[in-house]
């Protein structure tokens, strides 16, 4: 049986994910703080039943690493999934009264934690070579519309690290996907009082991210209640893939060079010289299309 390294457990999205990965027939790789934490985990989800927990401080560019090698050792199940959703305050606290400590504890929290988790967790899937691993960050709507510049900053630095992702696993056994969250959600009976969307509810988003093999390195947008059930996602590697004609042409020139180069890293000059001559190729063909429609059609006698 699969199982899926939950790192950020019990916050809003971490129990939401842990009950998508139940509720898919997968165990749980908890990682908590504390005993404490893996009470109120075991409380948000009603039974321990299929979850392991282990003990780690996840703010530590040390804390996920010490988890692996204790998979490594055998002393944890091995993981094929992982779900890093860490997050720190939710605050409009404007950005000329956020102080040097609280911003530096937002960046720990919110983006080195889940960049921790990533770097420590990632050569260890690819080490597996399991042809269904995924890697699953969640990310949100602040970094773009900031109306919360404490988390809107942390969720800017998430998004780039999201695309360095999907572009350095395109051709990888892991499957790397961000979920992009743009409305609040809560555990189920926090959200049943303030009239939000339930941990309940939004598990099913990473359900289908896990049954679906065709979602890869896209990002998941989900920007309402509708969203939860019918996916929406976008190619992240390179932008969204279009048809070849027209204009579209040249961006699916850059997506194709990209794609070769990541497949044939280690065979530098081939690579150079096969995408050369695929550029080319299409630079000689849209050519010869423009002078044939820009050729006016012979007089007739």
């Amino acid at each position: 049986m699969e199982t899926v390294l939950v790192v950020g457990a019990t916050g809003n999205i971490g129990v939401s994910a842990v009950k998508a990965t139940l509720r898919s027939k997968r165990r749980v790789l908890a990682i908590v703080r504390n005993q404490d934490s893996a009470d109120k985990l075991v409380k948000h989800i009603g039974s321990s039943e299929g979850i392991t927990f282990v003990e780690a401080n996840i703010l530590s560019d040390s804390g996920v690493r010490g988890v692996v090698d204790q998979v490594r050792a055998g002393k944890l199940p091995s993981f094929q999934h992982v779900y890093s959703c860490v997050g720190g305050e939710y605050t409009t606290t404007p950005l000329k009264d956020i102080t040097t400590s609280q911003l530096r504890h937002n960046m720990n929290a919110s983006f080195e934690s889940n960049f921790f988790a990533y770097r420590d967790t990632i050569g260890y899937l690819l080490e597996q070579n399991y042809p269904a691993s995924t890697w699953t960050s969640c990310t949100g709507s602040q970094g773009d519309i900031a109306t919360h510049p404490v988390p809107a900053m942390t969720q800017g630095a998430l998004f780039s690290m999201a695309t360095a992702a999907c572009r350095e696993n395109t051709a990888t056994n892991v499957r790397f996907n961000e979920v992009y969250l743009a409305f609040r959600v809560e555990v189920d009976e926090v959200a049943a009082q303030n009239g939000t969307t339930s941990a309940s509810d939004f598990a099913s988003v990473y359900e289908e991210i896990l049954a679906r093999p065709e979602i890869r390195s896209s990002r998941v947008r989900v920007d309402s209640r509708g969203d939860l059930k019918n996916l929406k996602t976008a190619f992240r590697r390179h932008g969204q893939l279009d048809d070849l004609p027209g204009s579209n042409l040249r961006g699916w020139a850059s997506g194709l060079y990209d794609t070769i180069w990541v497949r044939v890293m280690n065979n530098r000059a081939k690579a150079t010289f096969r995408i050369t001559l695929i550029l080319k190729t299409i630079t000689w063909r849209r050519a010869e299309a423009e002078a044939t429609q820009s050729t006016p059609p012979p007089t007739p006698v």
